[in-house]
């Protein structure tokens, strides 16, 4: 700790002194983005820093424009005797945080400030996957700047933006090379693309849903668990010990094996498997014209309206998420195998009325295996959990590399 303070307290400047005492001050910003407003005591004690070193790195961060002063004790009422200690916060204004989902044919655009409270939510429509990647990363950077208009905000105020898409990613942000070129249409070179923010990241869409299910949904508290997208095509999003997999090529996660799983038969996801279902059911003539199911047009019958039929209660509609949750019993079962999860939670736009179907898989779940079953749950995050996951790993990346970015401004 000493030597911290002597370094520190040899610089000059700002940015300066934030690339000679990195650790003190990535401890006490990390310290202020835990937490509320604090004191030089509140700091020492969760940091393990001197004194000295607390409040020349609370200075240094003030500076810098991450931190702010506020009224000291006596002013918020907390203060008793001696004199009132002055009173810091994180500036969760000082820039904004930019979430990405950029699905196949729609896109969610998400601002949040530094505390990832949302600022502003915008979405549109994007051209179909068969559109170029150059028209589709222009519609993605169209949206992000209107609801960066929208908050009130622009690219100039942003300090990280992360963006999910629908195919592998690997950690440079690159996806592999596919048969037809869809893996590239998604990713649309996006980390090239975002290049004017100061922390970027591309990734997995599935494996952003696990990180929303990790801080703010399901698996909070847990350590293994896999996050299912489970709508129109299925992916996962796996944890193991608390850590996010990827792959060599981020493929963790991808779903073709179940094209050669009994059962299963795909990797469509558990709204097109009850869509595909509820269809032939009505073609066969088995569910009667009377029912709810039979008068929706075949164009508009897709997953989510025929298992939210099901929630309320529709005979018909239950029999075939009966049916899905048996699909979904099987899938369940080989990612425990592979993975062995503490929970698996079905996520997604699906997820709006995915719980007779969870219900059903927990009853078609075999009594006994090779390891105990994963709890079972339905996500609560809905349609956004994407968007919520890359705010949340755009957080993570700006609490990690705030410095490191001002540093470089």
């Amino acid at each position: 700790m000493q030597e911290d303070e002597k370094e520190v307290k040899g610089m000059t400047g700002a940015a300066a002194r934030a690339g000679g005492a990195p650790a003190s001050l990535q401890s006490l910003l990390a310290h202020a983005w835990a937490s509320g407003p604090f004191t030089a005591s509140d700091a020492m004690r969760a940091t393990g820093l001197t004194r000295s070193t607390t409040i020349e790195a609370t200075e240094q961060l003030v500076e810098l424009g991450l931190l702010q002063e506020l009224p000291d004790a006596r002013a918020a009422g907390d203060y008793r005797t001696g004199r009132p200690a002055r009173r810091f916060a994180l500036r969760d204004d000082a820039a904004v945080l930019v979430g990405i989902d950029a699905g196949n044919a729609h896109a969610t655009v998400a601002v949040a400030d530094l505390r990832a409270q949302m600022l502003h939510i915008e979405r549109g429509a994007l051209r179909s996957d068969r559109a170029g990647a150059a028209e589709r990363r222009e519609g993605i950077l169209a949206l992000v700047d209107a609801a960066l208009r929208a908050a009130g905000r622009d690219r100039e105020a942003v300090l990280a933006v992360c963006a999910g898409v629908p195919a592998p990613v690997d950690r440079a942000g690159r996806s592999p090379a596919h048969g037809d070129g869809f893996w590239q249409r998604m990713n649309a070179d996006l980390v090239d693309a975002l290049d004017w923010a100061p922390l970027r990241r591309v990734a997995n869409d599935a494996a952003l849903a696990a990180v929303a299910e990790g801080a703010m949904g399901g698996a909070v508290g847990a350590s293994d668990y896999v996050a299912l997208l489970a709508g129109a095509r299925l992916g996962a999003g796996v944890v193991v010990d608390g850590v996010l997999l990827h792959g060599a090529h981020g493929g963790v996660g991808e779903m073709v094996a179940f094209d050669h799983v009994e059962g299963v038969g795909s990797a469509d996801g558990l709204g097109a498997h009850a869509a595909a279902l509820a269809r032939a059911a009505v073609a066969s003539g088995s569910i009667p014209a009377s029912s709810p199911l039979a008068r929706i047009p075949t164009a508009a019958l897709d997953g989510r309206a025929v298992l939210e039929l099901a929630e309320a209660g529709d005979a018909h509609a239950a029999a075939i998420a009966e049916q899905v949750g048996a699909v979904l019993a099987r899938i369940v079962s080989v990612l425990a195998s592979v993975y062995d999860p503490q929970r698996v939670i079905v996520a997604g736009a699906v997820s709006a009325g995915i719980a007779t179907v969870v219900a059903a898989a927990g009853r078609a779940m075999p009594d006994r295996g090779h390891l105990p079953p994963p709890e079972l749950l339905a996500s609560t995050l809905g349609g956004d959990v994407v968007v919520l996951g890359a705010v949340a790993a755009a957080r993570d990346d700006a609490v990690t590399g705030a410095l490191r970015a001002r540093r470089r401004a």
